[in-house]
């Protein structure tokens, strides 16, 4: 794969969605026979033109019968095949969870489970088509790994990393055109192993994952204007946890800080603290994230805006919780 500046600039305009079908699937039939993309029915709008047209014989559009697609996956994951299946994240991680649960995570078959549009990538069709609960399912699925890359360029790495491999892991995508781009640069990709983002300093650790690894990026330098000193983390796997750097933060800081584009109930916050409850003593945890509700309909950022994860939110939040903790 050439990673470059000018590609990376490229991939975040395609975002997420279209830089993993139409960049790094190519890239991987190209490399492997027995390689099998499924969707239930967005080929066009998740940007497969290109790898349809490419390896036609590597595809399968099921139509919009997503638990179907999960049984075919599984299938094909028993003939030999590395399966990569894709619908929405709200169809794949919620309508196909009892098909998940019975043909991937209890047989373990060879299948990568791709959720487009998480979180609220699909602000104005509303909660249908919202994916705040997906991490919650798919965590708590045996055999299932679980990754929320922040930005294009990690989508591609593991992607290619979801490709070497021959375990049923969940990829949550939620970066949609113009994804902002954390990494201008190329670096080094270690599944399972949470990304320093910025110095170590200060007594606030910033953990964040997907889309909102990007926003607590500005977060965090809003509030070093503030006087307020963060540490920012990248959690893009969120089942294994790095439970060696978590050791760390919960040594080193006196405020943990988890955001997500997710229910605060059973996300990557609560992987987190569920870790954290079996210390004999650890910092104390601030949940950023959907307060377990559903919001109005209306643009990504008005949602964003309404369930305080845009950066100013996050910032605002975050200094509150400091002074309270001084």
């Amino acid at each position: 794969m050439n990673i470059s500046s000018l590609n990376i600039r490229k991939w975040s305009m395609l975002g997420q969605r279209g830089t993993a079908f139409g960049v790094a699937m190519p890239e991987i039939a190209s490399k492997m026979d027995n390689v099998k993309l499924l969707t239930a029915d967005l080929a066009l709008l998740s940007g497969m033109d290109r790898y349809v047209s490419m390896y036609p014989d590597k595809f399968l559009n099921v139509g919009i019968a997503e638990q179907n697609m999960i049984g075919i996956a599984a299938g094909l994951a028993m003939e030999g095949d590395v399966v990569f299946a894709t619908t929405y994240a709200s169809f794949i991680a919620v309508r196909s969870l009892e098909h998940v649960r019975q043909h991937l995570s209890y047989l373990k078959c060879n299948v990568k489970l791709i959720g487009s549009s998480a979180g609220v990538v699909a602000a104005k069709s509303g909660v249908s088509h919202w994916a705040t609960e997906d991490i919650a399912f798919m965590r708590a699925l045996p055999n299932i790994k679980v990754f929320s890359p922040a930005d294009c360029l990690e989508t591609v790495k593991v992607m290619e990393y979801a490709a070497s491999t021959d375990e049923p892991m969940y990829i949550r995508l939620s970066g949609g055109l113009n994804c902002p781009i954390v990494y201008k640069e190329d670096y080094e990709f270690e599944p399972g192993k949470m990304v320093c983002l910025s110095e170590k300093k200060g007594d606030v650790a910033v953990i964040a994952t997907g889309l909102m690894v990007s926003e607590s990026v500005k977060a965090v330098k809003l509030l070093e204007e503030k006087g307020v000193d963060c540490t920012l983390y990248n959690m893009h796997t969120i089942k294994p946890l790095d439970k060696e750097t978590l050791d760390e933060i919960f040594a080193d800081y006196k405020l943990i800080v988890t955001v997500e584009e997710h229910n605060v109930i059973g996300g990557m916050g609560s992987a987190v603290s569920e870790y954290k409850a079996i210390k004999e003593s650890s910092p104390r945890q601030v949940f950023v994230g959907f307060d377990d509700c559903f919001l109005d309909a209306g643009s990504q950022r008005y949602v964003l805006e309404q369930a305080g994860l845009t950066y100013e939110k996050i910032a605002s939040r975050i200094e509150a919780e400091w002074e309270k903790r001084k």
